[in-house]
């Protein structure tokens, strides 16, 4: 009888641990997500409005950051589970509702705004005369630095933008859900996510699903993601989109930085700090297997570039510069600001990686945008599917196997008679690069456009880092034209580095 007890026991706990290890039962899914977007492009778009009272709306920045989601109250902390989340009020900028809503094997629960969930700071409301005040968005808290506490990390707030964070990061850099029409003169199409399911986890889940719907005027969409937490936390996002009308450009898997100043351009006002930026290059990882980089700058006027491929493996704005004496900026702590490495899933067919680099005069505004165009946009009314994985990156960053460029340094010229040239200093760094010895036969392959004059290239060991310097001078033949350069390092006809492809912006 003792035995037959015993036995009785260990199936019951067996029974819970599976319960537990098991994925969350549910009649809601990405299919219904998709079935919404699909109905809402079958009819004419609504504009939105605003259901914010006088008091939320006339919010300034400061007023409305003093409104905080009180941490004892996030969602799913009485349960103990490992995710929680916590929930940005309206307000301010953020006039619109998104309604948030939770899955479990009961079904589907709309999470409601309850203001004693929220400490409002010295702003002085009358709530029980709101109605219908919601949220704007959400942040998801997971412990990634030590198990005693749950990191933010990942928000979503604000049209389509969210961005995420691994271990040891800061925010930076965001992802979008859509970009239409960036940098046209039509003006800018901002699609909104208007809705969100997230899925209950488990006790010993390492992963949160959440379902987004998106919608613009000229287009829908249903989104999956799937957000792994960690070193490098993960983002795997399936996406159908579906257009109301034809835009100018789709963008897909849109990312947006800011680089103020960086170490290849001169600052535009007296500043302590080296260096000011979220990202210091788009690298690009082509469907032929060549890997390119392009360091970002901050043009005078308006600059837009591009790189062709077909089923490009990867794409991203990086922060390759990790060394704080470069920035020296003790709060905003730019070296430790996250990239992000877009890796399609399946083919992705012909088309281009855009870069867009926007003018600031300082560093509160994103004007860095990079994203993927389809050579074939979707057509009105036709679904159009693509996946891919976005990796918050810093200590393992994706880089080329070979070699790579660790700074790109501008001057007017390295001659002692400034003669109007303009002085470029590359430093190459990487296992191929350390296999070589200083003896090796190598060369830096140099090639510039019609608008610029090779005056110098020169190849040699720099002996303090261990790395490879080249030292390129070029003369500009229209002052009101860029030039573009390339440069790669070969040894016996083969390339051993990336390619370096640099725009020097009209002076």
């Amino acid at each position: 009888m003792q035995k037959k007890q015993a036995i009785n026991r260990m199936n019951s706990a067996f029974v819970i641990i599976v319960m537990l290890w098991a994925p969350v039962a549910i009649a809601f899914d990405f299919n219904d997500v998709a079935q919404r977007a699909e109905q809402l492009a079958a009819s004419p778009f609504k504009k939105p409005v605003s259901n914010l009272p006088k008091e939320l709306e006339n919010l300034d920045y400061d007023k409305f950051r003093d409104i905080r989601f009180k941490p004892e109250k996030s969602h799913w902390r009485s349960a103990n589970l490992p995710f929680e989340l916590t929930f940005f009020h309206q307000g301010w900028h953020y006039n619109l509702p998104v309604r948030i809503n939770e899955i479990t094997r009961q079904g589907v629960q709309e999470i409601k705004l309850d203001p004693a969930d929220y400490d409002y700071g010295a702003n002085k409301f009358n709530t029980k005369e709101w109605k219908d005040v919601g949220f704007s968005g959400f942040r998801v808290h997971f412990p990634i630095n030590t198990p005693q506490y749950k990191d933010e990390v990942l928000v979503f707030l604000g049209a389509s933008y969210f961005r995420a964070l691994g271990k040891a990061q800061i925010y930076g850099l965001s992802a979008r859900g859509l970009a239409i029409d960036t940098a046209m003169s039509s003006g800018e199409e901002f699609p909104r996510f208007v809705e969100f399911w997230l899925e209950r986890p488990t006790t010993f889940t390492k992963q949160l699903v959440i379902y987004g719907l998106l919608d613009s005027p000229r287009a829908t969409g249903a989104y999956r993601f799937v957000v792994t937490p960690g070193a490098s936390t993960t983002t795997d996002v399936t996406a159908r989109v579906i257009m109301r009308d034809n835009v100018g450009k789709l963008g897909i898997a849109p990312l947006t930085s800011m680089l103020y100043f960086g170490e290849n351009q001169f600052m535009p006002v007296d500043d302590y700090r080296p260096e000011v930026h979220d990202s210091d290059g788009l690298q690009v990882h082509t469907g032929n297997d060549e890997w390119l980089w392009r360091p970002l700058v901050n043009p005078k006027r308006l600059l837009t570039t591009s790189f062709t491929t077909t089923n490009p493996r990867g794409f991203g704005l990086m922060q390759r510069d990790r060394d704080f004496s470069h920035y020296e900026d003790l709060e905003a702590r730019y070296e430790k600001r996250p990239s992000a490495w877009i890796e399609p899933k399946g083919n992705w067919g012909p088309g281009r990686v855009e870069l867009v680099q926007i003018p600031t005069p300082n560093e509160t505004n994103d004007n860095i945008v990079a994203y993927w165009l389809p050579d074939a946009p979707p057509k009105p009314r036709v679904p159009y599917n693509f996946e891919y994985r976005i990796s918050w990156q810093k200590e393992a960053e994706t880089r080329p196997p070979s070699a790579w460029v660790v700074q790109t340094r501008r001057g007017n010229s390295f001659t002692k008679h400034p003669d109007g040239s303009i002085g470029l200093i590359l430093d190459f760094d990487g296992p191929s690069l350390r296999k070589m010895s200083t003896e090796a036969k190598m060369e830096a392959v140099v090639s510039i456009d019609a608008n610029g004059q090779l005056l110098e290239n020169t190849l040699y060991p720099n002996v303090v880092t261990g790395a490879w310097r080249q030292s390129i001078r070029v003369r500009r033949v229209d002052n009101d034209k860029p030039i573009e350069l390339r440069s790669y390092l070969r040894s016996n006809n083969t390339a051993i580095s990336e390619t370096w492809s640099y725009i020097l912006p009209p002076e």
